[in-house]
């Protein structure tokens, strides 16, 4: 897989552009906190994101996730087989995380959408990396009350992309770890800037659509995308983009 672009979007908020997926780590002191971890594939990339940063694995004092679709997940069997951190969600997401079921695009969605641009490249990039994989997580908890883990993270739920997605406004920085609720850019989109994963990709695309309103009412004017690079514009404006991409 391709070499991890990573960008410090604020002080202790380093933000990792993985190939066709991203993650984000929080820095506290000599501890991490690390929002997602890519496909299966990713793993030698997340790594390298974190020593890059100067820290090893053991740093990691928790993880948090956005959803558990395989490209965010996909790195954590691996690396939960070195380090014992705690893996945290929302209560839906945390039981979607474990396999309890699963909301996530079929083999069938895929194939039948190969006639768009864009897709046919993307699909073979999946096998690649490790997205057919049967990957679970079944240490994945609900968050503790309160969330107390390096960075300060506050999680937003957004359901809709998955039932228990959640987002995670950063108040120190301005910044917003979005998930896929809003992406700016995506293998299978003809346009880049915040807009909305094409809907067969949600489990409730209206709900996805609405979940915008909640990121919009946040105080924050740097978007860090589960896919797509940073943008820094107001998020409210950022939702309005994608809505009136609809």
């Amino acid at each position: 897989m391709g070499a991890p672009r990573t960008t410090e979007v604020a002080g202790g908020v380093h933000f990792v552009e993985g190939e066709h997926v991203n993650w984000t780590l929080l820095v506290e002191g000599g501890a991490l906190t690390l929002v997602d971890s890519g496909y299966p594939g990713d793993f030698p990339a997340l790594r390298e994101s974190v020593e890059r940063l100067g820290f090893r694995l053991g740093d990691i004092a928790a993880v948090l996730l956005t959803h558990a679709h395989v490209d965010h997940i996909g790195g954590l069997p691996a690396l939960l087989s070195e380090v014992s951190a705690p893996v945290y969600a929302t209560a839906p997401e945390a039981a979607h995380a474990r396999r309890e079921f699963l909301q996530q695009a079929t083999p069938w969605d895929i194939v039948s959408n190969a006639w768009r641009p864009g897709f046919l490249p993307w699909t073979l990039y999946l096998l690649r990396a490790g997205a057919l994989k049967p990957v679970k997580v079944p240490s994945a908890q609900e968050f503790p009350t309160p969330l107390d883990v390096p960075g300060s993270p506050v999680p937003v739920p957004t359901p809709g992309h998955t039932s228990g997605h959640c987002a995670y406004h950063l108040p120190g920085s301005g910044a917003v770890i979005t998930g896929d609720t809003l992406v700016t850019a995506h293998p299978t989109s003809r346009v880049d800037g915040p807009q909305l994963l094409r809907p067969f990709f949600s489990h409730d695309q209206a709900a996805t659509v609405a979940a915008l309103d909640t990121l919009a009412g946040l105080d924050a004017s740097v978007i860090l995308p589960g896919h797509g690079p940073v943008v820094r514009q107001p998020i409210a404006d950022a939702a309005q983009h994608a809505r009136n991409l609809l």
